[in-house]
């Protein structure tokens, strides 16, 4: 590299006088010079010519990427029998934080169970949609029935679907709350309102309709739980109530010890 340098020096004090008619080729021998020196830096460095990281296993913190490890195996829910038994033994032992732990086990194995009980009692179709159990979901946890959530999805081919969660579903909480426990009201002044009061069956509820989401059913159950269903691609308000009403809210209620 010293020596491409040197020879720079020369030729720029060799061309010297005649300025004018040289500086089409200096400019070239600069770019190339500057060619040679930023390949060299490259080198040293292990950084590829654009400016990438000649390792192509490597981030930019110089870790290595990731490829695969076979992802993480189902839980298997909590054993109620044996979790009880363990919590006995903690307890007659004195380790109250072990028999804690125990009985917090039993009662998420005690809600999984639930869960596994109030879907089997859901529709296999409804409104010419079919299941989806692949998107089955049965979550717990910690304990009480607020802390219990259990989904399913229907669709078909045509990007109509429905979503129910029952239980505790924690992005409608605040709202439920604001409208079923201080009896909220909105009066909207155009002629189309997105957010309104109903009832299902007897029962107090909120729809709400965003373009983006589609329509958005909320049931007060009790005190801690709900039934909301998401209705994307339905064509209108009581298109979705008549769906709500297809299901047996007062056999979900009494599954969760709600009447």
């Amino acid at each position: 590299m010293k020596r491409v340098l040197y020879f720079l020096c020369f030729l720029i004090a060799a061309m010297v006088t005649n300025n004018a008619s040289s500086q089409g080729f200096l400019k070239k021998l600069k770019d190339k010079v500057n060619k040679t020196v930023d390949k060299a830096v490259d080198k040293k460095t292990g950084v590829a010519p654009g400016g990438e990281s000649g390792n192509n296993n490597s981030g930019s913190t110089g870790k290595p990427s990731n490829k695969g490890g076979g992802g993480l195996s189902n839980t298997t829910p909590p054993d109620v029998k044996a979790q009880m038994a363990e919590a006995e033994s903690a307890h007659a032992a004195k380790n109250y934080s072990g028999a804690r732990y125990s009985l917090q086990q039993a009662l998420m194995g005690v809600e999984i169970q639930l869960g596994r009980q109030i879907l089997k009692s859901l529709p296999a179709s409804v409104d010419a949609l079919n299941v989806d159990t692949v998107q089955d979901i049965v979550m717990s946890t910690q304990w009480g029935w607020n802390n219990l959530s259990i989904q399913r999805v229907w669709k078909n081919k045509t990007d109509k679907q429905l979503t129910i969660t029952v239980g505790n579903a924690g992005v409608y909480a605040g709202l439920a709350a604001l409208y079923f426990t201080n009896a909220g009201m909105i009066e909207a002044n155009n002629a189309k309102q997105n957010f309104k009061q109903v009832r299902v069956k007897g029962n107090k509820a909120i729809i709400q309709y965003e373009d983006s989401k589609g329509y958005t059913l909320i049931v007060s159950l009790g005190q801690s739980s709900m039934i909301v269903w998401e209705c994307i691609n339905f064509a209108n308000e009581q298109e979705v109530m008549n769906t709500a009403n297809t299901f047996d809210i007062d056999g979900i209620k009494k599954m969760l010890g709600e009447q």
